[in-house]
């Protein structure tokens, strides 16, 4: 977020033609992305996308949050001509942060741009390729199994995995039959959490680490449930794709998951606390025609971020401020006479 804007400058000016607009991730310094390649960019309309942000992303118990990074956030959005959030959730969070973070200066706070911003600002999901997942052949099994629980994000804090682990461990001790697919990246050199319950789950676990394009797919396929313990998510594609691909999903009664999941299935899939996670999950395994009848019905919900939904809506939000700006930029020159 420091250095990529002059990385990203440096590109620009070395493409064959100047763009019609400038499609940013939050990772991006606008500003001095758009300062640095001024004179080959004149004209060009900026959009901002956020997909994370620097004030309310959940950092490691102990680190503290560097508010230079919320500054830079803040000010791309300043620059940019729309500013796209990947959830209703995500943009509310960010606009009910941002005042704290402009309230530490002692003059010169400018809190009166926030309506300004968030006049523009708009909700546009993720596109996600999920109809990749259709082209993989149906699991097949010869042999009844029990039903199989995904895990299928990172190995990582902020997803809580040993909630997720204790929820596994006290269904283990009543003596319910499962299966566990530990689908996910580690960015650490060990996850104890992890190799903990392949130990103590012993043959439960069918799949343990990273899973390849194909095997993730056929994980997708063949689970029955899935299970987000996530203290941060803005959107959450894993679960996303697990759901298209049929499992049961269940997860928090916050975040994200109730924008994901539509209010009448909130009582079947969301939970508050710890009791009720492993309630969900000891009826889902219970009960897998009724659990799959749920899952069949909630496939549609998550078909609506695919990229062939989701396309249309990004060419017209991009067209539409493309339009406004070049209008804009016209307005603002009219009557200047030529030099």
């Amino acid at each position: 977020m420091q250095g990529g804007a002059v990385t990203l400058a440096e590109q620009a000016r070395a493409l064959p033609a100047r763009p019609d607009l400038i499609l940013a991730s939050d990772m991006v310094n606008l500003p001095a992305f758009l300062g640095l390649a001024r004179d080959f960019l004149v004209g060009v309309a900026a959009v901002l996308y956020c997909h994370e942000n620097q004030l309310t992303y959940l950092f490691p118990p102990g680190q503290k949050r560097d508010l230079t990074y919320g500054m830079i956030n803040w000010l791309s959005m300043l620059a940019a001509e729309r500013v796209l959030f990947n959830s209703q959730y995500h943009l509310e969070e960010w606009f009910e942060e941002l005042p704290r973070l402009l309230k530490h200066f002692p003059d010169y706070g400018h809190v009166q741009r926030i309506a300004e911003v968030r006049a523009r600002a708009h909700v546009l999901p993720v596109g996600c390729d999920l109809r990749r997942f259709d082209l993989l052949p149906a699991p097949c099994s010869l042999l009844p199994a029990p039903p199989l629980i995904l895990w299928n994000q990172r190995w990582e804090y902020d997803k809580d995995p040993q909630t997720f682990f204790r929820a596994l461990y006290a269904l283990a001790e009543e003596g319910v039959n499962f299966r566990v697919a530990l689908a996910g990246k580690s960015y650490r050199q060990s996850a104890p959490e992890f190799e903990e319950a392949r130990q103590r789950l012993g043959a439960r676990v069918v799949h343990f680490g990273y899973a390849g394009a194909r095997e993730y797919g056929a994980l997708l396929r063949r689970a029955d449930v899935v299970v987000s313990t996530a203290l941060h998510e803005f959107f959450g594609v894993a679960v996303v794709e697990a759901i298209y691909c049929g499992c049961f999903p269940i997860l928090p009664r916050r975040l994200v998951y109730p924008e994901v999941v539509p209010p009448a299935y909130h009582e079947s899939c969301l939970y508050g606390d710890f009791e009720g996670l492993v309630a969900r999950l000891r009826w889902a395994l219970a009960n897998p025609e009724q659990a799959h009848t749920v899952a069949a019905a909630l496939r549609p919900v998550a078909a609506r971020f695919d990229w062939a939904e989701l396309g249309p809506r990004y060419d017209q939000v991009l067209e539409s401020v493309c339009c406004q700006y070049r209008q804009r930029i016209a307005d603002s020159t009219r009557g200047f006479a030529t030099v």
